[in-house]
């Protein structure tokens, strides 16, 4: 048997997967525990990271291994690979400011899309130049704005960066062997994926390339960035097991998740993890200007729109504490009360917000009456309040002209009875929810077998588990009354 292994090094903890690269057969799984807060320092995704593997029985009978990570998340390091201060994490929201700045930076850019105005040219905003630029408009999440925020807070640090890498592009790096202490530390060895990159907000789906100049912008001057593999091919070897097993180049975790769902075009994944992701597989690239739909690319050669928000299973989570329940409680309680919760509506802006792009909003509760004033109101509020804001970067996707033809329902926040049973009430589609896995690891151990095999698309594994599909009557008044309040929420104090 030929074994592969996956990594998932995602926001809450690190798991891996190692699994049968003919068949994709489990064979054995691990994991470890990441730090909470925002800013992280990567050692400790090393160290979880090493944990993990050990806990799956090692490398030692594997023969490729690749990495799904978290995007976005700036990993600085210096001229001798060091780690310039702790990396700011996809959902630390304190470059929101630096977005807007970046936006307003590339109002009048030419429509050649060059950054800066030149007299009598066609003209954009700064928000369609970015999206044109990119594929997506500036947000607090991405690496771009981090950047402009660690020139403007820490110049020193700033002045200090020789190179920028993301969450997987620094593990694939260690994991080649390279990183101080290991008297390599070459930082041209750097190596992502086309997924990753095009969350950076400096790299072009539509040129397979990067954008220097928006980098320069942001950062104040050039640094390495790491050399963009192309899918199933390999990003070196692995010093970690005996056997030095080939690197794949690894994916974003929402590029790596449809890999290991086997997403097609037509197919739309919603994930409801600390984050909601609505993406979906399209043929071509997108440029939103409005900011809505983010316009990666995926692990495949394809693309891979999606609307991200940054409240999805942690309302659930804040519900269930309120009501001083655990999430089948939630769940019971929820299914009890009336689709709409008799008025009530939960804006579910919890520590701000990326989709709509709100990072300093708060939530908020509207419609409250004597009669809606239960816990099983409240529980019913807070699922519907989370599905209507995944509800609308689906439609945000096919305002985009993104294909939707079946939803899949995955992530820790799908094994909510509630969430499964409501889901197709609020969407207006059939949901379907695959059997529970580790789907980014999954897909991360998929690639990695691809790059085993030399062939020219992944292998079409078997040992896929079975689905459930759950529909419901459409409820649009759950819609109706949620678009009624969304934009009146609080905001939370300097």
């Amino acid at each position: 048997m030929t074994l592969v292994a996956g990594v998932d090094s995602s926001t809450q903890s690190c798991k891996v997967v190692v699994r049968d690269a003919q068949t994709g057969a489990l064979v054995r799984s691990g994991r470890a525990s990441h730090p909470d807060g925002t800013e992280i320092d990567p050692a400790r995704w090393w160290d979880a990271l090493q944990a993990a593997i050990a806990d799956a029985g090692g490398l030692d009978d594997v023969d490729a291994i690749a990495v799904g990570g978290q995007q976005h998340g700036m990993v600085a390091l210096d001229a001798d690979g060091n780690v310039v201060r702790d990396a700011l994490l996809w959902n630390d929201t304190r470059s929101a400011q630096a977005a807007l700045d970046l936006i307003g930076e590339l109002d009048g850019t030419p429509r050649d899309g060059a950054v800066g105005a030149s007299e009598g040219a066609p003209l954009l905003d700064g928000a369609t130049a970015w999206a044109q630029a990119t594929g997506s408009v500036p947000v607090a999440s991405l690496t771009v704005t981090k950047l402009r925020w660690l020139r403007d807070a820490e110049p020193e640090n700033a002045a200090r960066v020789a190179a920028v890498a993301l969450p997987h592009d620094w593990l694939t790096w260690r994991l080649a062997g390279h990183g101080p202490g290991t008297g390599r530390t070459g930082l041209e060895a750097l190596t992502t994926d086309r997924s990753d990159a095009s969350g950076t907000g400096y790299w072009s789906p539509f040129t397979d390339d990067y954008r220097r100049d928006l980098l320069e912008l942001a950062l104040g001057h050039d640094a390495v960035l790491p050399r963009v593999v192309r899918p199933g091919e390999p990003a070196g070897t692995s010093a970690v097991g005996a056997r030095g097993p080939l690197l794949g180049a690894g994916a974003g975790d929402n590029a790596a998740a449809a890999l290991g769902l086997g997403l097609v075009p037509g197919d739309v994944a919603i994930s409801i993890g600390t984050s909601g992701v609505v993406s979906a597989i399209a043929s071509a690239p997108s440029a939103d200007g409005s900011g809505l739909v983010t316009g990666f690319a995926d692990a495949t050669g394809a693309f891979l729109p999606l609307a991200c928000t940054l409240n999805a299973s942690r309302v659930l989570d804040a519900a269930a504490r309120m009501l001083g329940v655990d999430h089948a409680g939630l769940s019971e309680l929820a299914l009890a009360a009336p689709a709409g919760a008799d008025g009530l509506v939960l804006v579910p802006y919890l520590e701000g917000e990326r989709t709509p792009n709100k990072p300093d909003a708060t939530g908020a509760l509207h419609g409250i009456r004597l009669a809606n004033t239960t816990p099983a109101h409240l529980a019913r509020a807070a699922v519907e309040g989370m599905l209507c804001a995944l509800a609308d970067g689906l439609d945000a996707l096919r305002a985009q002209g993104v294909q939707v033809e079946r939803v899949f329902l995955i992530g820790g926040g799908a094994q909510s009875q509630a969430v499964r049973e409501i889901a197709p009430s609020v969407l207006g589609l059939d949901v379907t929810v695959p059997t529970p896995g580790e789907y980014v690891a999954d897909g991360a151990a998929r690639q990695a077998a691809w790059v085993l095999s030399g062939e020219p698309t992944p292998p079409a594994w078997t040992g896929a588990g079975e689905s459930t599909v759950y529909r419901a009557e459409p409820a649009p008044r759950v819609r109706e009354q949620y678009a009624a309040v969304r934009e009146l929420t609080g905001t939370r104090p300097a």
